[in-house]
């Protein structure tokens, strides 16, 4: 019985991963351009599917946008992919070293996210961060110098691909503790409201993460204080190998919170995560904390020395692409209201393709980090500490 059981459900939720893309999509396309691609033309758009609430009334399912932003939206979401697939094959050839996790599948959240929000807002994540780091404003060089160590890169060669960091986007990293980013983000959350900023913390997390006790305690000082912290579980469905129906007797997130409301969103409809994030921060800064549950998924393995296929199939993940892929949805709306040709859309593939490249040779020119460096970032400065060798006769090196 508990195996049928078992099986029931991993059958059920696999099914629940591939939903059509919205019917609107596969009507025919018109012939004729009949709006300018740098249009501010406003377009009213359907979520592919509705927004799923708890203690609180869905935003609506119709979204603004114009074709610019959904030209940008498909821009840097190819640029996204086209950047961890390059990271893939650094890592495979050891000039990438130590964990990496990569984010294709997801690029929705990251894209969506940033088109709803200001610099002045926070974003703190854990450590699949590259893309949300370059939706932040964060360069190619910076990313794949970090990558490899070298000193151009965001956190001078030090983090490596699990702690980016940029204060001054907003950007608080990349963490490689699991949860531990949250309470961070309400922290963040609490200095907003302390400085009367106007602005909010958006704490990312995945569904391996939502079941951390720091959590949860996170949650309850923000909801007593009515903090301005969003907290969005990036739902793909595996914390590391393990199937959520596996590790959470409940896996409806977004109603983790209990007293405090959530929203359930398909994470891999752009504009979908736009308009909840839009409905999240204006919800957050009159009432406090909320919680988002973006419904994504993630096609390489939990980190690289993951497959990926040893715990969902192959078909799964084909069928996600075919059916979910927040890129080809995007495209398919492009092509829809012909803002642009097919031809215009892989010049665009062939432009981001070229962009990486040349991202990755001005990295593989930057230098190691000096040794110093390793005694940077860590002690005030001007403390007066030394580092001697082993006897304490030779004074090896004294800290700024």
């Amino acid at each position: 019985m508990a195996l049928s059981h078992m099986a029931t459900s991993s059958s059920s939720s696999r099914s629940n991963l591939l939903k059509p893309l919205t019917a609107v999509l596969s009507c025919t396309l018109p012939h004729r351009r009949t709006i300018s691609s740098d249009s501010t033309t406003t377009l009213t758009i359907e979520t592919s599917v509705p927004f799923t609430a708890h203690k609180i009334d869905e935003p609506s399912r119709s979204v603004e946008t114009t074709p610019k932003e959904l030209l940008t939206f498909f821009r840097h979401m190819a640029l996204m992919r086209r950047m961890e697939i390059a990271a893939d094959s650094l890592y495979k050839a050891k000039l990438i070293r130590g964990f990496c996790h990569l984010y294709d599948g997801q690029e929705a959240v990251a894209v969506g996210m940033e088109a709803a929000i200001t610099k002045k807002d926070a974003i703190i994540t854990a450590y699949r961060d590259h893309c949300t780091f370059l939706g932040r404003g964060g360069t190619l060089l910076e990313i794949f110098a970090e990558l490899m160590g070298r000193q151009a890169g965001c956190s001078r060669g030090k983090g490596g691909s699990m702690h980016f960091y940029k204060k001054e986007f907003g950007f608080y990293g990349g963490h490689g503790i699991v949860g531990a980013q949250v309470p961070l983000g309400c922290g963040l959350a609490f200095a907003q409201k302390y400085s009367k900023d106007e602005a909010v913390t958006f704490a990312l997390y995945g569904d391996g993460a939502a079941n951390q006790g720091q959590l949860f305690e996170a949650l309850n000082i923000s909801a007593l204080w009515d903090l301005p912290a969003i907290l969005v579980c990036e739902n793909n469905h595996y914390g590391m190998g393990t199937a959520e129906w596996r590790a959470a007797k409940s896996p409806s997130y977004y109603k983790r919170g209990d007293y405090v409301p959530g929203l359930k969103v398909d994470g891999m409809d752009a504009l979908a995560v736009k308009q909840a994030c839009k409905f999240a921060k204006e919800y957050a800064l009159k009432n406090g904390p909320i919680i988002l549950e973006m419904d994504t998924y993630r096609y390489h393995g939990h980190s690289m020395s993951d497959p990926g296929s040893t715990y969902r199939t192959r078909d799964e993940i084909s069928g996600v692409r075919q059916e979910r892929d927040p890129i080809e949805r995007i495209r398919k709306l492009i092509l829809f209201h012909d803002l642009a040709t097919e031809k215009e859309l892989k010049d665009t593939e062939k432009e981001v393709r070229k962009e990486v490249d040349e991202a990755i040779a001005k990295a593989k020119e930057s230098p190691m980090p000096d040794p110093h460096e390793l005694f940077t970032n860590i002690y005030v400065k001007d403390s007066g500490l030394e580092v001697f060798g082993p006897d304490r006769k030779e004074l090896r090196y004294a800290l700024p």
